[in-house]
């Protein structure tokens, strides 16, 4: 399903297509300066295109493809998952859709959605954040509009499966899972009332809710209790008096009496606070077989025992240890490091001043099959994927604050990056780029090719034989390469790229 937007926003490109229709009409890849270069992908059987340095682009790797006019527009494209997305001036206006679902936003302040539901109901969804939301569906049930402050009803917002509201904040209606909650002059006083559950509050003053233990099935059909709770709180923040878990093998009390002292009392847990922000915290966790001493707590923090220890006396100095998890630090923010190891997942992370410098590393421990990242802003980001594939690029302006986003690879990181470089670990191939092909050099188990000046001045080797190539006049050319077999990657039997036909 395509969009006018997206038809409308494929036509920036079109500049771009007709050069390529010129030029790449060949049936070899193409060096014309920064004007045009088509190669052969480093990573994957496919192709990329690029006119006009990295700013236009064309790439096709098996069924999926993507063309950019960085940075204003980028749309990609993969119907074996029947997937579509494109992006313009991410993250200004965005289009995403898998299957049936998809969703357009503006800033995230508007938004067009739609698909379907779990019981396979479709439905539109329009959104001009925060003052008007609506959905329509076949099931008239599913339809809503809610136009604030005015009056309206929506579902699965604002973390409710329903809201409702009449001159909002005069009264407001929220319900989650079986809770129903009446507001009055939101949020100074409001009637609850659940399965098991009533309550009150006329905030700040006074408030009572009370939750009789209940009973619930869960996904495999079994009968399993739910805790009970009672909380009261009087003159809020100042004094609480909560018990929870009512009804189970460990309910807890909590006694809050602010500032001067609180405490919460369970068969697991026991922790005391005097005088808190800056007091004393007393902790004994016999679920975790620990004891904790804190003052300022989590400022300073001392614990010891089997299930934890831990040495913190922030911003000097930080070292908590439990059995799987490991978090450090020293002068925060100047050097911080965390890892994670939960079978098979073993994890570790270091960094320096926060995203200044950043390593990341996760491995299998059943497969052995591991992942690298490293960033060093705005320098470069590197890294090394599971299956052993290898990126590198020096400048990287957002990478490091958002690794892994696809839409700042298509938009903008081959628009700033001056070096570029990928290894694959199935084939062998690898490929280096500096300055949008100024120099790019290329290899595979068939050859090497380099070319300076945007390919003006080409070298090829291999066990074709050398070629050389000067202002694309060919002065020496390999032997005829012999026939691709089927499914092969062109580049590991054509000549280099940008090198005229074998005669």
């Amino acid at each position: 399903m395509s969009s006018p937007l997206d038809n409308g926003f494929m036509g920036a490109s079109l500049a771009g297509l007709l050069f390529a229709a010129v030029v790449g009409h060949a049936a070899e890849p193409v060096s014309a300066g920064p004007l045009y270069e088509r190669f052969s992908l480093t990573l994957g059987l496919g192709e990329r295109t690029e006119a006009l340095g990295p700013l236009w682009s064309d790439e096709r790797l098996g069924t999926e493809r993507t063309v950019s006019l960085a940075p204003l527009f980028a749309r990609r494209e993969a119907p074996e998952v029947e997937a579509l997305s494109w992006d313009l001036f991410y993250p200004l206006m965005t289009y995403d859709r898998y299957g049936a679902e998809y969703r357009y936003q503006f800033l995230q302040w508007v938004s067009l959605s739609g698909g379907q539901s779990q019981a396979g109901i479709g439905a539109r969804r329009t959104t001009l954040f925060p003052l008007y939301f609506q959905q329509r569906s076949p099931d008239p049930k599913q339809n809503y509009t809610a136009l604030l402050p005015f009056y309206g009803r929506m579902q699965n917002h604002f973390f409710r499966e329903e809201v409702r509201f009449v001159l909002f904040p005069a009264y407001l209606q929220t319900r989650k899972k079986d809770v129903v909650t009446d507001n009055y002059l939101a949020p100074f006083f409001h009637l609850r009332h659940g399965q098991g559950l009533e309550g009150w509050q006329f905030w700040p003053l006074a408030g009572h809710e009370h939750k009789s233990p209940t009973t619930r099935t869960n996904g495999f059909g079994e009968v399993e209790p739910v805790g009970g709770h009672d909380k009261r709180f009087v003159l809020w923040p100042f004094y609480f008096n909560n018990r929870l878990g009512l009804g189970t093998t460990n309910p807890l009390s909590q006694h809050v009496l602010f500032p001067l002292v609180s405490s919460q009392r369970s068969p697991a847990r026991d922790s005391t606070t005097y005088l808190w922000p800056l007091g004393l915290t007393l902790t004994h966790d016999r679920e975790k077989q620990y004891r904790e001493v804190g003052l300022a707590a989590p400022l300073v923090v001392f614990a010891r025992g089997e299930g934890k220890t831990a040495n913190r006396v922030w911003p000097f100095f930080s070292e908590v240890h439990t059995a799987h998890l490991e978090s450090d630090f020293y002068l925060w923010p100047l050097f911080k490091y965390n890892r994670a190891h939960i079978d098979p997942l073993d994890r570790e992370r270091m960094r320096l001043l926060l995203f200044l410098y950043s390593d990341l590393s996760e491995k299998n421990t059943e497969s052995g099959k591991a992942l690298r990242r490293t960033d060093l802003w705005p320098l470069f980001t590197a890294r090394r994927d599971l299956e052993g594939n290898e990126r590198f690029q020096m400048l990287a302006l957002l990478e490091p604050f958002l690794p892994n986003n696809p839409s700042i690879e298509r938009s903008y990181s081959r628009v700033w990056s001056i070096w570029r470089s990928e290894r694959s670990a199935r084939t062998g191939a690898a490929s280096q780029s500096l300055l949008w092909n100024l120099y790019r050099r290329e290899i595979t188990p068939q050859r090497t090719k380099w070319s300076v000046l945007f390919g003006l001045v080409q070298c090829q080797t291999g066990a074709a034989g050398g070629g050389f190539w000067l202002f694309h006049v060919p002065l020496k050319q390999p032997r005829p390469a012999a026939a691709a077999a089927p499914g092969e990657p062109r580049s590991a039997v054509a000549p280099a790229a940008g090198a005229p036909a074998p005669k």
